[in-house]
C-alpha cells in the first residue's frame, strides 16, 4: 500500500516536471481549401440528416449511405487527427491501474 502511494507520488511529480520542459505541439493548420471543403461536407451531412428516409426506396437509401461513408472518409483525411496508443503502452497503463487501484 505504501509502496504504491509512494510510486504514484513519485510518478506524478516526474510527469509534471517533464511536461514543463516540453515545448507545446504545433496544431495541424488547415488550408483555406480544406476548411471550405469541411464546411461543405458538414452542410451536406446536415442536409442528409433532414431528409425523410421513409419515402425513399432501398436503392436511394443505399446510395445516401455510401455517400455518407465517403464524406466521413474524406473528413477524416483532411482534418482528422487522433491519439494513437501502442499496444505496449496500453498494457503498461492497464497494469499500473490494476496495481494502483
Amino acid at each position: 500500500m505504501n509502496f504504491s502511494l509512494a510510486a504514484a507520488l513519485m510518478l506524478g511529480g516526474t510527469s509534471a516536471s517533464l511536461a514543463a520542459d516540453k515545448p507545446a505541439k504545433a496544431e495541424n493548420e488547415l488550408t483555406e481549401a480544406q476548411v471550405k471543403r469541411l464546411e461543405e461536407i458538414d452542410a451536406r451531412v446536415l442536409e442528409i440528416k433532414e431528409m425523410d428516409f421513409s419515402e425513399m426506396d432501398r436503392a436511394e437509401r443505399k446510395e445516401i449511405k455510401s455517400e455518407l461513408k465517403e464524406l466521413h472518409k474524406e473528413a477524416k483525411q483532411n482534418g482528422g487527427s487522433g491519439i494513437y496508443i501502442s499496444t505496449g503502452a496500453l498494457i503498461i497503463i492497464i497494469i499500473l491501474l490494476i496495481i494502483l487501484l
